[in-house]
């Protein structure tokens, strides 16, 4: 349908808001913004790891306080959004984003980078909520909104191929640095046009920000993610239980507080609509599965694999290409056949995939990779766009900001899991290779704290002790892929058949919304 269309009704008028393809378009840069720097990240930490010499658990680190602080303001930002306006905060929050990646990219040692990448979290939050809440506002059409929120899931995950192909295009020329830098020109297209097309929406009747909430929802977040973190990677602690106390007392204060204001931060009872639980669960889940395995296959391509950073982002193409063509599609499918079968199918495929994954090893050829990863896109693309439709048409319009940022939040939440499990998984057994007789104690500490170390602790070695060491190094990540892939399959797998049951019944909109 033409975005020109414009009804003679007001009513109509308003559902058919001229311009709005164009202002999809808009949104769809934001989401660019956050995909792309969220996948060169992996392909860059072999670059970053022999620049900045953080440790393992400072460069796990590096890769999830980005989802932890994002996990823990989406909720407080969505809600932020619905008060002070959706498209403010979405253009306050783009600009901020590329000032902080600039942060980003000239950061000179892990402390640094860890504090660059949670402010990069405090600016991402503002924007996904944002994208999804004006959707909701813009298309009032079920039908046009599905295929809309295919296309936003669609560009996200050509924000996920984009990311490690231009990234790889400039690690091989430039500083990894300057992966960071691509946020830059995304940025000043979406300010600049988001200004002209983009049309405001708030709550109008929303109420004062409470930021007594905020405050839980962030501790609270923090708190039970880093006690997972902890657990996973030392073991049971005082540091890991005293966190999760503090997390587990703040969301329950969170959750009586939200009961008993007037005008909450996020409305508790969204969460009595079967589906839309029902969907958060399976994104949070899914994501959990998938994200541990995402964050180390590039160190697998190029530092177990041989592969050079701009061959391992194309080698990871076929899983964006299989979410983008089957995101567009989803919406017609769920109405075709059901929700939950397209739902489950998803999940099931994703997780069989995986499974798939756990053959892996440093000679494996790229078709089956290649396949897999196009499998893991398929099934993605299908689950992940009915899911963000189902939560959508599941509140009032006025709420679409605090039902976003729930979405988003179980995103990131399962991301910022699945990398602190899946990825401790990894590293637990990378730890435990056996180091090359006559290789000195400091230079095989290094090699055991992560790949990239290990890189660069052969460089110091004789050459047939180096080749040893690497070998072992090698086999030992591999063996932790495998675990972590078998892993992920399972829940994958185990989501797909929760998802069966918990959205029986559940359809997608069909007739026209009138606002």
């Amino acid at each position: 349908m033409s975005s020109t269309l414009q009804r003679t009704s007001g009513t109509d008028e308003t559902v058919y808001r001229p311009g709005r393809w164009l202002a999809l378009a808009v949104l769809v840069l934001a989401v660019l913004l956050v995909a792309v720097d969220a996948t060169v990240l992996g392909l860059a930490t072999p670059f970053l790891s022999e620049d900045l010499k953080p440790s393992g658990t400072q460069l796990l680190w590096i890769g999830d306080v980005y989802s932890f602080v994002i996990a823990g303001l989406l909720v407080s930002m969505g809600s932020l959004g619905d008060r002070i306006g959706r498209k403010k905060l979405l253009l306050l929050g783009s600009v901020a984003f590329g000032a902080v990646s600039v942060l980003n990219a000239y950061a000179t040692s892990p402390e640094m980078m860890i504090l660059a990448r949670a402010l990069l979290g405090v600016a991402g939050a503002t924007l996904m909520p944002s994208t999804l809440a004006l959707i909701r506002n813009i298309f009032h059409d079920p039908k046009e909104r599905s295929l809309a929120i295919g296309i936003w899931g669609a560009m996200a995950s050509a924000g996920a191929a984009v990311g490690p192909v231009v990234g790889g295009f400039l690690l091989e020329h430039f500083w990894w640095g300057s992966v960071f830098l691509i946020n830059l020109p995304v940025m000043a297209v979406l300010v600049l046009v988001g200004v002209k097309l983009l049309p405001e929406s708030k709550n109008p009747v929303a109420g004062p920000w409470d930021m007594i909430s905020v405050v839980l929802s962030l501790v609270g977040m923090v708190g039970v993610v880093y006690a997972v973190k902890e657990a996973a990677t030392h073991g049971a602690s005082w540091e890991a239980g005293g966190a999760a106390v503090i997390g587990i007392a703040a969301l329950y204060g969170f959750v009586r507080r939200q009961l008993t204001l007037p005008t909450p931060l996020l409305d508790m009872r969204l969460f009595r609509h079967r589906g839309f639980s029902a969907a958060v669960l399976a994104d949070l889940l899914t994501i959990l599965g998938l994200s541990g395995l995402v964050f180390f296959l590039s160190q697998f391509l190029q530092l177990v694999q041989g592969r050079e950073p701009l061959e391992a982002g194309l080698a990871e193409l076929p899983a964006a290409i299989g979410a983008v063509a089957t995101g567009l599609i989803a919406g017609t499918f769920a109405r075709r056949f059901s929700v939950r079968s397209v739902v489950a199918g998803g999940l099931a495929a994703v997780g069989l995939a995986l499974a798939v994954l756990t053959l892996l090893d440093q000679s494996t050829g790229y078709p089956l990779l290649g396949a897999a990863l196009l499998v893991v896109g398929v099934g993605a693309g299908f689950s992940f766009t009915v899911t963000a439709d189902v939560i959508l048409s599941s509140v009032p319009k006025e709420q679409a900001g605090a039902a976003s940022a729930v979405s988003e939040t179980a995103y990131e939440l399962g991301a910022a899991l699945g990398i602190a499990l899946l990825g401790s998984i990894v590293t637990g057994v990378y730890r435990g290779f056996t180091a090359p007789a006559g290789v000195p104690a400091g230079t095989a500490s290094a090699a055991h704290e992560s790949l990239g170390g290990a890189v660069e602790a052969a460089t110091t070695l004789p050459r047939q002790q180096a080749a040893d060491l690497m070998a072992a190094a090698q086999e030992a990540f591999t063996d932790g892929l495998r675990l972590a892939s078998g892993i992920g399959a399972a829940v994958l797998l185990a989501t797909a058949v929760a998802a069966w049951f918990l959205l029986r019944g559940q359809q997608l909109e069909d007739g026209l919304e009138h606002p």
